[in-house]
C-alpha cells in the first residue's frame, strides 16, 4: 500500500534510535527517547496560498530531516511500518553531507 499525502503535508520514517548509551549501557524500550530525525518517504503537491497558487515544498523524498519532538502526534502503520505524517512547518531542518 502506498500513501499520497495532501498539500504541504510529509511523511517521515523515524530513524532508529541506538539501543546503548555512549557509556554501553543497554537502554529498555520504554526508557528510549523517540528520535527526531527521520527519512521523508512522500510529500505533498505543495501548500495551496491565499491567491491560489501553489508553492512547492522545500523537501524531497530521501531527505533526512529533523522535527519536533511531538511532531510524532500523527502516526500511522503502512505495510507493518510506522509513519509520522506531519506538516512541512513541523520540519526544523534537512541534514545534508
Amino acid at each position: 500500500m502506498k500513501i499520497r499525502p495532501l498539500h504541504d503535508r510529509v511523511v517521515v520514517r523515524r530513524k532508529e534510535e541506538e539501543e546503548k548509551t555512549a557509556g554501553g549501557i543497554v537502554l529498555p524500550g520504554a526508557a528510549k527517547e523517540k528520535p527526531n530525525q527521520g527519512e521523508v518517504v512522500a510529500v505533498g503537491e505543495g501548500k495551496l496560498l491565499d491567491n491560489g497558487d501553489v508553492r512547492a515544498l522545500s523537501v524531497k523524498v530521501g531527505d533526512v530531516v529533523v522535527f519536533g519532538r511531538y511532531a510524532d502526534s500523527n502516526t500511522l502503520k503502512v505495510d507493518g511500518e510506522e509513519l509520522i505524517i506531519m506538516s512541512e512547518g513541523d520540519i526544523y531542518g534537512v541534514l545534508e553531507g
